[in-house]
């Protein structure tokens, strides 16, 4: 399945999703909005490089001062709160290192890249951890947008 077949499905089971990046800089986003469609399911989407609009995207400061800006718990907080904020079906949210060290955040393993889609209807979530060690930013991310449609693929019922 890609990206069109995807919206597709959304269209049809009248779902919607929306997205909270970091790593990926609006990949996913934008990877949707380049299928005919996109408009009836792509609600909102935040680019969130620092922690300071992670925050004010509703990423709670103590779960990145707790276990950092590169976790899973980060990346739930954000699928969640995009989810919420905009009452979307699912939210989806990316955030990790892709071949640059961070001099804000210089904690968490390089090219270690954390996935959370969540769930609003059944209030759960679904992780995934990758190594992204492609040579390039955008294969990088196109790896990981391949990622996401995997797993949407298999949540999207």
């Amino acid at each position: 399945m890609d990206f069109k077949d995807l919206v597709e499905k959304l269209t049809k089971l009248e779902k919607t999703i929306s997205t909270m990046e970091s790593c990926t800089g609006g990949a996913v986003a934008s990877s949707i909005t380049n299928i005919e469609g996109a408009g009836e399911v792509l609600k909102f989407s935040a680019i969130t490089y620092c922690n300071e609009f992670k925050e004010k995207m509703g990423v709670s400061a103590e779960v990145i001062k707790k276990f950092s800006v590169y976790s899973i718990e980060t990346a739930d907080e954000m699928s969640k709160n995009i989810s919420e904020f905009t009452k979307s079906d699912y939210g989806v949210g990316v955030t990790g290192k892709l071949n640059k060290i961070d001099k804000n955040n210089p904690y968490g393993q390089d090219n270690i890249v954390f996935i959370s889609i969540y769930d609003r209807e059944k209030n759960t979530f679904t992780h995934d951890k990758i190594t992204a060690t492609k040579d390039s930013r955008k294969e990088n991310k196109e790896f990981i947008i391949q990622k996401i449609i995997e797993m949407l693929t298999k949540i999207v019922q």
